[in-house]
């Protein structure tokens, strides 16, 4: 299936909201999402810096698929595996330049978060990941990690029409969040706010959730 990169001027969208948008050329994706079941009231809203105004935290929280994916090296990881963390997962993909232009960023903000209750993840969308380490290479992104997902399993969560597109979820793997377009994640207004989302979020479980 042909994958087309489309222009923000093609479809009357504002260049400066920093994304791509691609559309499969038969039919949507077999993965329909689903965002029926909600979890839990997420309370009052965090107050958001500037940086932030794109992002939206759902007024109730939503249970999500464990799905799946795949590192570089060919092993599993499933968005359990982050359970007990609020989970940042960041989508991009090789032909999206506003995706490599948060990479540096996400890397620094991810190093500057080691010990505090956040996984910081990336997630490509690309359809031949076996390329993606020599693409990084090429573009000097030492040490990248990235899971990937060239399938778009993704979608049983949410559309991956978009990227860079980032989904939030809480520390029982409930999605919480999530903002679909470019971010200075450099942005001094950023950690303060990732701070609030993860005293808020980072400590749920079954349990304390079921007891609420």
């Amino acid at each position: 299936m042909m994958k087309k990169l489309l222009s923000a001027k093609s479809l009357g969208l504002n260049l400066g909201a920093g994304l791509c948008l691609t559309l499969a050329a038969a039919s949507v994706n077999a993965n329909t999402h689903t965002l029926q079941n909600k979890a839990y009231h997420t309370g009052e809203p965090i107050p958001k810096t500037m940086q932030m105004t794109g992002f939206i935290e759902m007024q109730h929280a939503r249970t999500v698929k464990d799905i799946a994916f795949t590192d570089l090296e060919g092993n599993s990881v499933k968005l359990s595996d982050y359970h007990g963390k609020l989970l940042l997962l960041n989508l991009w993909a090789t032909w999206c330049p506003p995706c490599l232009q948060e990479i540096p960023a996400l890397q620094k903000l991810k190093a500057n978060n080691k010990g505090n209750q956040i996984e910081i993840v990336s997630l490509s969308i690309d359809e031949h990941p076996e390329n993606i380490p020599a693409f990084m290479e090429e573009h000097g992104f030492k040490d990248f990690e990235s899971l990937t997902d060239p399938t778009k399993k993704v979608e049983q969560i949410m559309p991956a029409n978009v990227v860079p597109a980032t989904y939030v979820f809480d520390g029982a793997g409930n999605l919480v969040g999530f903002m679909r377009g470019f971010l200075h994640w450099d942005d001094k207004g950023v950690q303060p706010y990732l701070d609030k989302l993860i005293a808020k979020y980072a400590g749920k479980t079954p349990e304390n959730i079921a007891a609420n």
